[in-house]
C-alpha cells in the first residue's frame, strides 16, 4: 500500500522526466515505425480537438503521437508548434507555480528542438528549395514564442530576448510586427538598467525600423498593422531616444514636422531646442535656418512685447526717448505719465523730470517753472523743484536787461536756493555750493547807492523771472 502511494506520488515527476526526455529526443518521425498507425490515428485525434478547442482530448493524443514521432511524417513542425500551444492552455489554467514552471521549461523545449530540427533538416519543408525558407520558419515560430512569453508567460527577458534576436535574425524583412513592441520594451528596459549600450539599443532601433518601413512600403493589407506597430514601437524608444542619437538622428526625424509647417514658431522653438540638446551647432544648414528664424521671431516679439511695456508705462518711455535725444517725445511721456499717476508723489517726480527737460533742453522757462511749482505742491517738504527754478533764475540772469537787474535776478535764485535747504535738509550741501557760487554776482552797494536803494527794500526782478525780492548787497 505504501509502495502504491509512493509510486502515486512521484508519477507526475516521472511523466516530466519521461517527457524531458522525449524533448531531448532527433527529429524521429513515423515513416518506418511500427507504429505508424497509432501515430497518424492519434496525430489525426489531436489535430480535430484543438480544433473544436477540446484541450483534455487533444493533449492525451498530442502525447502519443509526440512520443511516437516527434517530426511526424517529417514534414512539418506542427507536432512542436501544437505542443507549444498546448502547455500554454495548461499554464493559463493551471495555479501552481512550481507547474506553471515547468510548463514553461516544455515550451522552451518544444521550441529548441522544432527550430534544430529545422536547421538540422530533420523536417523538410514544402517550401524546399525557396531562399531562406527553413530560417524565416525558424524566425517565424521564435517570434510568436517570443510574443507569448512577453505577454502571456512573462519569462524573464533574457530567454524572451533571446527569441526576439532569433526572429529578426532569422527572418528579416518577414518578421512579424508583433514583436516590435516586446523588442523595443525589453530594450529601453535593458538600457535603462545598464544591461545594453546605447549602440546595442541604437542597432535593434534600426533594424526594427527598416523593417517597418519595408512591409509599409508594400502597401499590401498588412502595411497598416506594421505602421501601428512602428508608431507604437518608437513611441516607446522615445523615452531613451535622447541618450542614445545624435545631432543626425534628430535632424531626419523631426525635419518632416518642420517642412510640413515651416512657419509655425512652436514646431521652431522646439525642434531648434531638441537639435541645441543632441549637440548640433551653428554651421549645419537645417539648425542654422532654425536659429535664425527663431532669432527673427524673438527680437520681433521681444519688441512688441516692450512697446506694449513701453505703452503701460509712459515714464519708462520717457527715459528712453530722452536718452535717445527726443527731448519733445520725452516732456510728452513724462505729461502723460503724471496725468495717468494717482500717488501724489510719483506724480511729483514725474513733474519734476518734465519741468527739468523743459528748462534746460526746451528752453520753456515760464513752463517749466509752472511745472515745477506744481510738483512741489504734491510733494511737500522737497526742495528740488525750488533748486531747479533757482537754477532757472541763475542761468537766465544774463538775459535779464542791465547789470542791476540781472544781479536782482541772481537774487532772485539766491532766495529760491535758501528757501530749498529750509524745508528740505537733504538740498542744503547744494544749496550751500550754489549759495556762495552766487555770493559774488548780488548787487554792489554803490550801484544801489546810486538808485537810492538801500538795503532790505524790495526790488522787481524784470525779465520772465517777474519776482519780488529784498535788496541785499555784496
Amino acid at each position: 500500500m505504501k509502495r502504491s502511494k509512493l509510486l502515486f506520488k512521484l508519477f507526475p515527476g516521472l511523466m516530466m522526466l519521461a517527457l524531458s526526455i522525449n524533448l531531448s529526443a532527433q527529429c524521429g518521425t513515423w515513416e518506418g515505425s511500427p507504429k505508424k498507425g497509432e501515430a497518424e490515428d492519434a496525430h489525426t485525434i489531436y489535430r480535430q480537438a484543438l480544433k473544436t478547442e477540446d484541450y483534455a482530448m487533444a493533449f492525451e493524443n498530442w502525447e502519443k503521437a509526440y512520443a511516437i514521432a516527434p517530426a511526424a511524417d517529417g514534414k512539418r513542425d506542427f507536432h512542436y508548434t501544437d505542443g507549444i500551444k498546448l502547455y500554454l492552455n495548461k499554464w493559463s489554467n493551471e495555479e501552481d507555480a512550481a507547474k506553471k514552471a515547468e510548463y514553461v521549461d516544455i515550451i522552451l523545449k518544444l521550441q529548441a528542438e522544432a527550430v534544430e530540427c529545422l536547421k538540422t533538416g530533420g523536417i523538410t519543408l514544402s517550401c524546399e528549395g525557396e531562399s531562406d525558407c527553413y530560417t524565416k520558419r525558424m524566425g517565424y515560430l521564435q517570434g510568436r514564442l517570443a510574443y507569448n512569453m512577453f505577454y502571456t508567460l512573462n519569462t524573464k527577458y533574457s530567454q524572451t530576448l533571446e527569441q526576439l534576436e532569433g526572429a529578426v535574425r532569422n527572418s528579416g524583412n518577414d518578421a512579424e510586427y508583433i514583436v516590435f513592441a516586446p523588442y523595443a520594451n525589453i530594450a529601453v528596459f535593458n538600457f535603462e538598467k545598464k544591461l545594453m549600450t546605447k549602440e546595442e539599443v541604437r542597432n535593434i532601433y534600426e533594424e526594427l525600423n527598416e523593417i517597418a518601413d519595408f512591409n509599409i512600403d508594400k502597401g499590401d493589407n498588412l502595411s497598416p498593422s506594421y505602421q501601428q506597430a512602428k508608431e507604437s514601437m518608437n513611441s516607446t524608444f522615445s523615452k531613451i531616444e535622447r541618450d542614445i542619437f545624435d545631432c543626425e538622428f534628430f535632424k531626419n526625424k523631426l525635419r518632416p514636422d518642420y517642412d510640413a509647417d515651416p512657419d509655425n514658431v512652436d514646431v521652431i522653438k522646439q525642434t531648434l531646442a531638441i537639435l541645441k540638446g543632441q549637440g548640433c551647432t551653428p554651421g549645419d544648414p537645417f539648425y542654422d535656418e532654425l536659429d535664425n528664424k527663431w532669432k527673427k521671431y524673438a527680437a520681433a516679439e521681444n519688441k512688441k512685447i516692450q512697446d506694449n511695456f513701453d505703452q503701460s508705462n509712459p515714464n519708462r518711455m520717457a527715459k528712453k526717448l530722452y536718452d535717445q535725444g527726443d527731448f519733445k517725445g520725452a516732456a510728452a511721456k513724462y505729461q502723460e505719465a503724471a496725468d495717468g499717476e494717482a500717488d501724489p508723489s510719483k506724480k511729483a517726480g514725474y513733474l519734476f523730470s518734465l519741468a527739468s527737460i523743459e528748462f534746460r533742453k526746451l528752453k520753456q522757462y515760464n513752463t517749466a517753472r509752472a511745472t515745477a511749482r506744481e510738483a512741489a505742491k504734491l510733494r511737500p517738504g522737497w526742495g528740488r523743484p525750488y533748486m531747479l527754478i533757482g537754477d532757472m533764475y541763475g542761468s537766465t540772469a544774463r538775459s535779464c536787461g542791465d547789470s542791476w537787474n540781472q544781479r536782482l535776478a541772481i537774487l532772485a535764485a539766491m532766495d529760491k536756493y535758501s528757501y530749498a535747504k529750509s524745508i528740505d535738509p537733504e538740498q542744503a550741501s547744494d544749496a550751500n555750493s550754489r549759495l556762495s557760487k552766487y555770493k559774488a554776482s548780488m548787487p554792489a552797494q554803490e550801484e544801489g547807492f546810486m538808485r537810492k536803494v538801500k538795503a532790505g527794500q524790495s526790488a522787481t526782478v524784470g525779465c520772465w523771472i517777474g519776482e519780488t525780492v529784498k535788496v541785499r548787497f555784496n
